[in-house]
């Protein structure tokens, strides 16, 4: 379940949040027509069902630890085994560097993020902004051509193309696609 959400009633942006703090004020909406309600994912854009009943909200950390619980050993991590495979001349190479191969292997994977996290942004902000149109805008004017503009990051292009459909559907749009800043 997405943790925030917002919510349209036709063309009309009508609440944005997390899921839990403005539930009532969904329910009140749904008293209307439900079937006129849409939820998306505020990260991902992706439509989803709205749950029948109230969800949980967001459960926090316990600040602390039950000396009766705790085990020995080393605190868990959250570290997941997994089969790796690699060439001979892999292995040879990662048993040579400092800390092992799992140790190098977290630093490659760590500083690839580093290099990549902008075009990684970009290409979710894409996504979102295609999960979102393709549901809200797939039958409106200059739908491909913003979608073609929105690949090629033309930003200036993508508002051009936007520019007629319903406010609140193209904010929203732009908001995905570029940014708060749109």
């Amino acid at each position: 379940m997405p943790d925030r959400v917002i919510i349209f009633r036709g063309s009309v942006r009508i609440l944005v949040g997390r899921l839990s703090e403005i539930w009532d004020e969904i329910q009140n909406e749904r008293e209307y027509d439900p079937s006129d309600i849409s939820a998306f994912d505020a990260e991902t854009g992706r439509v989803f069902d709205l749950p029948v009943a109230r969800p949980a909200p967001p459960a926090t950390e316990p600040s602390t630890v039950d000396p009766q619980t705790r085990r020995r050993g080393r605190p868990k991590l959250g570290v997941i085994a997994r089969e790796v495979t690699l060439l001979p001349r892999h292995w040879d190479w990662l048993a040579s560097q400092r800390g092992g191969a799992s140790a190098t292997l977290r630093r490659l994977i760590d500083d690839a993020r580093k290099i990549d996290a902008e075009a990684d942004a970009v290409r979710q902000r894409q996504t979102a902004a295609y999960n979102f149109m393709t549901e809200m805008a797939g039958n409106l004017q200059g739908f491909e051509e913003a979608l073609r503009c929105l690949y090629r990051n033309d930003r200036t292009g993508f508002l051009r193309q936007i520019r007629a459909w319903p406010s609140d559907i193209r904010q929203t749009a732009a908001e995905f696609a570029f940014g708060a800043q749109s």
